[in-house]
């Protein structure tokens, strides 16, 4: 079994006028780490770039700028991809894993996708994502009520990961995060 645990980072909070600046992930064959990956990406010619966004992500516009095209990340993506998947094979495909990834993440990839002129998405992840939110959302349904929010720092945090707070928004780290609380919430590790 195969599973990418992803996140993104984001021009803005609108998969319909906003771009995929940073894509990091950590595929997982089996259980084990078998690739850690981070993905620069300059957005799409037609996004919008929201300077409140790439404040939350520690960049500017000029970095993101220089930043390898847009399809030439997605054509390296898509290499990377073809080590795991066979995209002729329907029974042949990675699950999706990311923190809050079906209201937000999925769209921005989906739409990556389309405007790289793929429709294809499915032929490389199954379409029912794992969103590790929703699954600590049962796990600590006990004790939500004393939750202050339910972000990716709080949620790591509540379950006994250590969160280095200068490190968050950094996609890399967000995806390690979330590949924790994973592990906790569906019992694959103990919580310390």
């Amino acid at each position: 079994m195969i599973k990418l645990f992803y996140d993104t980072e984001t021009t803005g909070v609108n998969y319909k006028m906003h771009s995929i600046h940073q894509l990091a992930g950590i595929i997982e064959v089996n259980g084990k780490v078998d690739k850690v990956f981070n993905l620069n990406i300059r957005p799409h010619p037609n996004a919008k770039i929201e300077p409140e966004a790439l404040k939350i992500a520690g960049v500017t516009k000029e970095q993101i700028m220089a930043y390898p095209a847009f399809d030439v990340a997605f054509k390296q993506f898509k290499v990377m991809l073809g080590n795991y998947v066979d995209p002729y094979n329907p029974k042949d495909k990675m699950h999706l894993v990311g923190f809050n990834n079906r209201g937000f993440d999925d769209f921005f990839l989906r739409v990556w996708f389309e405007l790289n002129g793929d429709q294809f998405i499915g032929s490389w992840f199954w379409n029912d994502t794992l969103d590790v939110l929703v699954l600590a959302s049962q796990y600590l349904l006990e004790r939500r009520v004393n939750m202050p929010s339910f972000k990716l720092k709080r949620v790591a945090k509540e379950v006994g990961v250590t969160v280095e707070e200068d490190k968050l928004h950094e996609a890399g780290y967000d995806v390690y995060l979330t590949r924790e609380i994973y592990r906790i919430v569906t019992g694959l590790e103990i919580e310390l």
